[in-house]
């Protein structure tokens, strides 16, 4: 896996671009997603992708899912993340225990980038079903 990244307009503002040519803007003087943020981004999409999938194995009818993310950072420098909070808001005709059941897989066995920084910061979910 590789990553280029490459100043824009002699700034604080980035561009990232992976193999595939997809990129993202990162900025360190708000004109675009700060670096920390891109990390709980991170953590929402690897995580809700593998709470997609997970669902789609157990046959459950999800129309939708959103993911609010809340992280704490240590008030001294490094300010590196002291815990992250992922809330699930899923749509659909679900059962409780397959959504409790495909967050906790992915939160604890697949998701690899909340397996990474939960070596630096607590991780926390929570979820609703909404119909």
């Amino acid at each position: 896996m590789e990553i280029k990244l490459e100043r824009i307009n002699d700034s604080k503002h980035f561009k990232a671009t992976n193999d595939e040519g997809h990129t993202i803007e990162l900025s360190g003087d708000g004109n675009a997603v700060g670096p920390m943020q891109s990390v709980l981004m991170a953590a929402a999409g690897c995580s809700t992708i593998d709470i997609v999938m997970i669902l789609e194995k157990m046959r459950q009818p999800l129309e939708d899912i959103k993911v609010e993310v809340k992280g704490t950072r240590r008030e001294e420098i490094p300010r590196t993340f002291t815990g992250i909070h992922l809330h699930y808001i899923l749509k659909g005709d679900l059962k409780d225990k397959k959504v409790k059941q495909a967050v906790a897989s992915s939160l604890e066995k697949y998701c690899s980038v909340s397996l990474m920084l939960e070596k630096a910061a607590a991780i926390t979910s929570s979820y609703e079903i909404i119909s």
